[in-house]
Order: C-alpha cells, then sequence, then structure tokens
C-alpha cells in the first residue's frame, strides 16, 4: 500500500526486494523441473508410440471398423449354474441403445505379433522404502509427500519475506513476496497448466498446491496492508494517505482478494459450490487491473497472470464440443446415463470431461453449470462417449428427473431422451502412467467410481485383442452400499469378462449393508462374485502378486514381469487404505513382482 516505483524500491541496502523474489521464482521453477526430468524418462516411453499423441488431448469422431451381426449375447457360466438373469437382459434394461455384444472379440481377432507397450518404472517403485514414507497418510487424503512440497513452499516465501527484514517495520517486502505469487496461483488454477503437462499430472492434483500458494497470498498481501496501516496511524498520516489513488486501489484490490479467499473456504465450495465458481473467476479478472492501478511497477506479473488465464480459455474453447446426447435413468444405482455417440475417440482410460446440459429443464440457469464426470468407455466403441452421473445434488438430481420422465412408453422414450450438451475435455487420467504396460491390474472402486473401472478395463482388453498389452491378470473390486447396484451393470460387466480371452478378468463386488438379502447371487457369471461386507485389500494384492509371478499357462508367460498397477477411484478413506495396504508388501516380494504402483482418480 506505498506508491513508491518497484523497479528501484529496496527494503535494504543489502537485499534488492525485486531482485530477491524473482529469484525466489526462479528456484521454485526450477524445482518444478527436477520433478518433471523425473519424470520425463516415463514420458518418453509414453510418447514413444505414435498412438498416443492423439489420445489424451482433443476429444474426435473416428470412422468405426464395420463387424458383421453376432448372435445374441450368452450368459457364460456353466449349465449346472441354475438359471441366468443375464441371459434375459435386453439392451434396454442393460439402460444403452446398444447391445453389450460389441465388447467381445473372437480370438482370430488378435492380430498377429506383438506391439508391446515400453515400460519404465516408476520412482516409487525403484526406491519403495522412500515411497512408502511419502505415501503415509497424515490426513484424509493428504500424505507426507504432498506435505513436504508444501514445507519447502513455505520456506522459500518466508526466507523471503524475512531475508534482513522485519515484516512489521518494512511492510514493503511482503508486498512483494505476494506479487511474486500471482502468477503460481493463477498458473495452478487453470485447467490447462503447462506445470501439470510437463509433469503428466492433472489439474486436479495439483489443486493442493494452488489452495496453499492462495492462502500465502491472502497472508502476505493482509501482512503488507496491516502493516502500512499502522505505520500511517501512528506518523498520523492515516487520513492523508487514504485518499491517494494508489492507495485506494490497493484497498480495492485487498478486499478482492480476502472475498476470494472468504469465498474459497469448504462451507462455500460445498454447499454452494456454483457461487464459489463464478466469485472465483470474476474476482480473479478484477484483481489483476486493480493491483496494475496500485503499483504499475507489477505489469511483468500482471501480464503473466492474464497470459495464463487467456491461454487456458483459448484451450478450453478449443476442447470444447456441442453434441446431441442420449440420457436414460438407472433406477438402481440413482445415475443418469449419458451416451453421445458421435464422440468415440480422443481420450484415455480414466479421464474426465466437464459437461453441460442445454436444456430449460434444468432450470434458469443450468445451462451454465458444468460438472466434472468420468469418461466410463474406452475409446472405439458404437456407443461412443458414456458418462454415468450420480444423482447427488440440485443439478445432478434435475437431470436425473430429467431422464426419468422421459419414460419408456413412446418412441423416443424406449431409447430415453435426447438433449444437446456441452463437453469440454479430456482432463485428468493417468498421465504418463500406461496401464496396458503393467504385469498386472487391480482397480479398486467405490460406487460411482465403476466409471473409472469399467473404461480402464475395456481399454486394456481392446489393446489385448489388438496385441499391445502387457497385462497378465486383471482385478475389479466394487465397493457399494446396496447389492442392488449391481443389477443393471451384469451385462457389461458379464460382457467384459466374456471379452479377456487371453487376460483373465475377476470382478468383486463387496455391499456394505450386510443386513439385506443379495439380489441375484446364485445367478451371476464365473468371474463375477458378489460379497458382504468390506473388501480386504491387502489379501488380493497378495493373491494379484502371486499369480502374477507364477503365471505359466498364458502366451505372454515368457515376458519380463512389470510389476503392478493399482488404479482407485472413491471416497478419501479407500485411497488411504489402499496406500497402507501396498506399503505392507514385504520388500522382497515387491521386487520380485516389479513393483507396486498407484494411480489415485
Amino acid at each position: 500500500m506505498e506508491a513508491t516505483t518497484l523497479s528501484v524500491s529496496s527494503t535494504s541496502p543489502a537485499v534488492n526486494a525485486f531482485q530477491l523474489v524473482f529469484h525466489i521464482d526462479v528456484f521454485l521453477l526450477a524445482l518444478a523441473g527436477v520433478f518433471a526430468l523425473f519424470a520425463l524418462p516415463r514420458a518418453v516411453a509414453r510418447f514413444s508410440r505414435a498412438a498416443e499423441w492423439r489420445h489424451g488431448h482433443i476429444l474426435r469422431a473416428i470412422p468405426l471398423e464395420r463387424r458383421a451381426p453376432r448372435p445374441p449375447m450368452r450368459s457364460v457360466q456353466s449349465p449346472s449354474a441354475g438359471p441366468s438373469t443375464a441371459d434375459n437382459l435386453t439392451s434396454e434394461e442393460s439402460h444403452t441403445l446398444h447391445s453389450e455384444a460389441h465388447l467381445i472379440r473372437h480370438p482370430a481377432a488378435k492380430k498377429e505379433g506383438w506391439s508391446l507397450p515400453p515400460h519404465v518404472c516408476a520412482w516409487s517403485s525403484r526406491i519403495p522404502t522412500f515411497a512408502n514414507i511419502l505415501r503415509y497418510r497424515l490426513d484424509a487424503g493428504f500424505s507426507v509427500g504432498q506435505a513436504l512440497i508444501l514445507v519447502i513452499y513455505s520456506a522459500a516465501l518466508v526466507y523471503a519475506g524475512f531475508l534482513k527484514s522485519n515484516p512489521f517495520a518494512d511492510p514493503l517486502r511482503t508486498g512483494f513476496v505476494a506479487m511474486s505469487q500471482i502468477p503460481v496461483v493463477y498458473l495452478l488454477a487453470t485447467k490447462n497448466n503447462i506445470l501439470g503437462i510437463f509433469l503428466g499430472l492433472g489439474y486436479e492434483k495439483l489443486n493442493y498446491i494452488h489452495r496453499f500458494a492462495g492462502t500465502l497470498l491472502v497472508i502476505a498481501s493482509n501482512v503488507h496492508s496491516i502493516g502500512y496501516i499502522y505505520q500511517w496511524t501512528i506518523d498520523h498520516t492515516f487520513s492523508q494517505n487514504i485518499r491517494m489513488s494508489p492507495h485506494i486501489w490497493a484497498f480495492v484490490a485487498l478486499v478482492i482478494v480476502d472475498l476470494i479467499y472468504l469465498f474459497s473456504i469448504p462451507f462455500f465450495r460445498r454447499r454452494a459450490y456454483n457461487f464459489f465458481y463464478c466469485s472465483h473467476v470474476v474476482l480473479f479478472v478484477f484483481f489483476l487491473p486493480a493491483l496494475h492501478a496500485h503499483q504499475p511497477g507489477v505489469w511483468p506479473y500482471v501480464i503473466a497472470a492474464a497470459g495464463i488465464i487467456s491461454l487456458d480459455y483459448l484451450i478450453r474453447f478449443m476442447k470444447t464440443r456441442v453434441f446431441n446426447a442420449r440420457i436414460r435413468p438407472i433406477p438402481d444405482l440413482m445415475l443418469t446415463r449419458i451416451e453421445v455417440p458421435q464422440l468415440n475417440a480422443g481420450w484415455r482410460a480414466g479421464q474426465h470431461v466437464r459437461l453441460r446440459v442445454l436444456s430449460s429443464a434444468m432450470g434458469w440457469f443450468g445451462w451454465a453449470e458444468s460438472h466434472p464426470f468420468t469418461i466410463a468407455t474406452a475409446t472405439k466403441t458404437p456407443e461412443g462417449m458414456v458418462l454415468l452421473c450420480k444423482k447427488t445434488g440440485g443439478w445432478t438430481g434435475r437431470l436425473y428427473d430429467m431422464a426419468k420422465a422421459a419414460g419408456y412408453g413412446s418412441d423416443e422414450g424406449a431409447y430415453g431422451r435426447t438433449v444437446q450438451v456441452m463437453i469440454e475435455g479430456p482432463y485428468g487420467g493417468p498421465g504418463h502412467c500406461v496401464f496396458a504396460s503393467y504385469s498386472a491390474a487391480i482397480f479398486v472402486v467405490g460406487g460411482s467410481g465403476i466409471t473409472f473401472a469399467l473404461s480402464a478395463v475395456q481399454d486394456i482388453l481392446q489393446r489385448d485383442s489388438e496385441g499391445a498389452s502387457r497385462v497378465k491378470i486383471i482385478e475389479v473390486i466394487w465397493s457399494v452400499k446396496d447389492s442392488a447396484s449391481l443389477t443393471p451393470l451384469v451385462p457389461q460387466l458379464t460382457a467384459l469378462i466374456q471379452q479377456s480371452i487371453y487376460t483373465p478378468l475377476k470382478i468383486s463386488v463387496h455391499y456394505t449393508r450386510t443386513s439385506e438379502k443379495p439380489a441375484g447371487k446364485d445367478f451371476l457369471p464365473p468371474g463375477l462374485t458378489l460379497t458382504a461386507g468390506r473388501p480386504k485389500i491387502a489379501k488380493v494384492l497378495d493373491a494379484v502378486m502371486s499369480r502374477a509371478v507364477s503365471y505359466g499357462s498364458n502366451v505372454k508367460a515368457s515376458l519380463d514381469i512389470t510389476g503392478v498397477v493399482v488404479g482407485v477411484c472413491g471416497p478419501t478413506g479407500m485411497g488411504d487404505d489402499v496406500a497402507h495396504a501396498i506399503s505392507q508388501v514385504d520388500g522382497g516380494r515387491r521386487w520380485a513382482v516389479g513393483g507396486i504402483e498407484m494411480h489415485e482418480e
């Protein structure tokens, strides 16, 4: 809150504050570069295959190979198992216009020869003891590794704020510190940030740093302001200084940054997310000109932040598509199934998109709301992109009610309701981790997290049919509240099991409401089980590791063992449980299987 020109200001004869905070930013950039270098080998391995350059960036449509019609899908259970509900399920009962038969491929579809993806172990597999320490959870969803990054970041800013300076006697220094972090906060707020691209991480994986950096920026800004207010009060010049235009704009910028923080607290994020998001965007935009009006010398940082935001919105515009989608309710799961047949390529298993529904049935401002949903299918399927949207709040509730209101009586209702949607993405995903490059894959999911497992398994089996997968074993563990949640997905899960000709697939469904009677437990096909109680993740992991090491009957038995990947998508506690189970694995067994890596969606 001062009018001194930044380019010539210094808080001490021995320290130039402008250069100090610039060097701190260079240090943070270099630190990010070190992490990028660690990720480089896996990035090179991933992009050594031309196909990887076409997936995970831009959604698109490609012509599909036409296949001859196949007879209706039959259950894979043995004749002695009794009648099967899967035999009688139609495409309508499985809540999709297309039969799941397109998932099944004959062994003859396997192309001659192999084109296996290269595999590079993550550093967590090379130094498992250190990785276990970093993976240890200090709080739900918060690990030692994340805490260490925040401690290093905090130490750098504290050093910049206190080096030969007293924040109470020299409030200018904290103003420099706040100014220097503006591009960092804006960069980590974007959906398409450059840092995440180099690290192979989605924006959601870096969001905790954005929140922490924003908090430190708010603290530094307030310390800077209070320091000058204190000085003016002591000197009896407050009335005189507060009338100066730069200082007026300083108060405007301070109010804006404090409001951004206030509307970002969990109360607003959880109960009024749209208000939080809109206020975030609007206030972010107004903050930059207010800051420049307060102190024109900060223009390099203002330009950098404005450029970052502008580039992000340009890329988001390029990644946005508008199509007609078919929506249908799945009452047993309280989900809305959204099919976009026109989109069938451009994403990777595990990625998500942001969805807007352009319909008056969503309310006056429903079209303005954008919500993230994991893609539930692999690429190159007749049904295209499929999203499963769980009914959890007002917007998703209106979407579910709109799909349910279509009914099944009219011609349109027989296939659901057609609505126009705006889809932006894809985002997130496994980064430089390629599931098909491991010897075994385990997917631990809860509730609607099954969408992550469905797309990942379909992708692995699709690659396997083309001779482009190293995976020998696939295990899916799905935790749900009610056993009835399994019924709508039985046809699709059965089809996936039938498709796993070369790679055994086992799907275990666990329901937590043990007092209820399981629905259809006696009529499930081999490979699909329904069990009461919580899954024993450590036991499953141990069994998969043993099978991966001793597997000898498959044509790929001679291939090198490339480790086990464990994908997790569900409640925060589920990720904590999986991380704990992995950390308990004996070092010798971990080494024998080629390492264990965890990917959390």
